[in-house]
């Protein structure tokens, strides 16, 4: 039998200010998850900056704001507007503000040092990293200089177990921020606090000086730190993406 291709849609949320984070996080994770299962949901994950992170708040940087307070990834069988628009009016209704993307995405690690379990908080630590092509490169140079060569130097400098390159198709709703693409790395707890651990060299001061200097040098060839956000969050994965 022929697989069944999905569409990811990647949603920022904010919340109203209003409602405490903690009851958003339940919202999300509960009456919403259910109400987009009940839409044909394929796939559902719930990122959140709560409290879990807040010792990862030195990881954060912020030059678009106000970050989101959480990142939905939903995987459909088409994000077309006439069928992505009741999950868009199931978000829209417990958020302030969203903004949906369409990705493609790819796997460069799947976490299975630490599985996650749907409904479960899952081990460490996810950094959401939203990227935009810096004016100085062409998308042709920015795209092989990331996919193609730093791939291979973070995976090598850093203790991440989980690494999504989602590269922005396009942006499917109006006023969003422009994005070229929206990463996703998950860490060890220690990762949240210690350099040396999240540089994959706890107690080796030479191979965190080494990984630092190797990670910054790719990441200064694609990367503007004037222009990108990163978002320290608790991962929830709700239910595995599988097409019909």
């Amino acid at each position: 039998m022929r697989a069944i291709a999905l569409e990811k849609i990647v949603y920022t949320l904010w919340r109203d200010p209003s409602e405490d984070l903690d009851a958003f996080s339940r919202r999300l994770r509960g009456e919403v998850a259910e109400q987009l299962f009940t839409l044909g949901a394929r796939g559902l994950q719930v990122n959140l900056a709560d409290a879990d992170v807040a010792p990862a708040a030195g990881l954060r940087q912020e030059n678009n704001r106000p970050l989101a307070d959480a990142v939905l990834s939903l995987w459909v069988d088409s994000a077309n507007t006439p069928v992505r628009r009741p999950f868009d009016e199931v978000l829209a209704r417990v958020s302030s503000r969203l903004a949906a993307y369409l990705v493609c995405e790819s796997v460069a690690i799947r976490n299975t040092r630490f599985p996650a379990h749907p409904g479960e908080r899952t081990h460490g630590f996810s950094q959401i990293a939203f990227l935009s092509c810096p004016p100085r490169l062409t998308r042709e140079a920015w795209l092989d200089t990331w996919r193609n060569y730093h791939t291979q130097v973070a995976i090598d400098t850093q203790d991440n177990f989980l690494y999504v390159q989602n590269l922005v198709v396009r942006a499917l709703t109006h006023g969003a921020t422009p994005l070229d693409a929206i990463v996703e790395e998950a860490f060890p707890p220690a990762a949240m606090t210690d350099p040396m651990a999240f540089f994959d060299a706890p107690g080796d001061e030479e191979k965190f000086r080494k990984n630092l200097a190797a990670m910054m040098e790719s990441c200064n060839r694609f990367i503007d730190f004037d222009r990108i956000d990163v978002l320290p969050t608790s991962q929830y994965l709700l239910k595995t993406a599988v097409a019909p």
